[in-house]
């Protein structure tokens, strides 16, 4: 018997970098109704956009689409998937970020994959290898390393991780700045069962999580495990209007 398994995209108005984000028009359309149709094309049952806003919520449903209103007063994305997830009957929930128009279907079907052949695996998200070195530096890009069976060592915003007996090994004989083996760059896409996702948003925030500003820290810090699949693609958010330009004239392209 197969799995129901249920894409979520948390989705507010209110963003301080850039209003409204969520119906921004991105070449004719929402960049809601790009994440929401691009989420449809993966093997999934069901789509929904979770919101606590009525002008997001007639624009889901003015393109077609599903949305379900939410309480307005959740901290964080993964709070508001979980009272959505409570409405319905899945075996496994996407939590789908709704600023990632170009977001690659097949992203989602890689992340579903490891959950589906193992069923002790209680929650998986994504990574791709780092492309930009200055990236490193950068504590807007979370990182992440693994075990060798793909499994999350830790994430943060620093990097990590840092080779002690080779402090120089930032940089290439050219003096190019280089990434250490085995960084990735974790991309905020998340796979969970039902049951544990409502158990983790239950959870109190951790000291770690805390500190680095990520709440995925908390399943670790409780002992839980976070499978990791790294992807070939990258992937391109939406946070400030030059964000927006760029992908606009992607999806601009791509229509010509």
């Amino acid at each position: 018997m197969g799995k129901n398994i249920l894409v979520i995209i948390p989705s507010r108005y209110a963003s301080t970098r850039l209003p409204g984000k969520p119906l921004i028009d991105l070449a004719g359309k929402p960049m809601i109704q790009h994440v929401y149709e691009r989420a449809s094309q993966a093997n999934v049952s069901r789509v929904v956009v979770a919101t606590d806003s009525e002008l997001i919520a007639n624009a889901v449903n003015s393109f077609g689409g599903e949305a379900i209103m939410t309480s307005p007063d959740h901290r964080s994305g993964t709070d508001r998937v979980a009272e959505a997830a409570r409405e319905t009957q899945a075996d496994l929930i996407i939590n789908v970020q709704g600023d990632e128009p170009l977001l690659d279907p097949n992203s989602i079907n890689q992340g579903v994959a490891p959950l589906l052949a193992d069923e002790t695996i209680s929650m998986g998200t994504l990574a791709h290898p780092m492309h930009n070195p200055a990236d490193m530096d950068n504590p807007n890009v979370v990182k992440v390393v693994t075990d060798q069976q793909g499994f999350a060592l830790y994430f943060s915003r620093s990097p990590i991780p840092f080779n002690r007996n080779r402090p120089d090994s930032s940089t290439d004989q050219a003096g190019v700045i280089t990434t250490p083996p085995g960084t990735l760059r974790h991309i905020g896409l998340y796979v969970y069962r039902a049951d544990f996702l409502q158990k983790f948003a239950a959870m109190a925030p951790t000291p770690l999580e805390q500190l680095e500003n990520l709440e995925q820290l908390r399943a670790l810090e409780h002992g839980y495990k976070i499978r990791v699949v790294s992807i070939a693609q990258t992937v391109v958010g939406v946070d400030t209007p030059d964000d927006a330009e760029k992908v606009r004239a992607i999806l601009e392209d791509m229509r010509t």
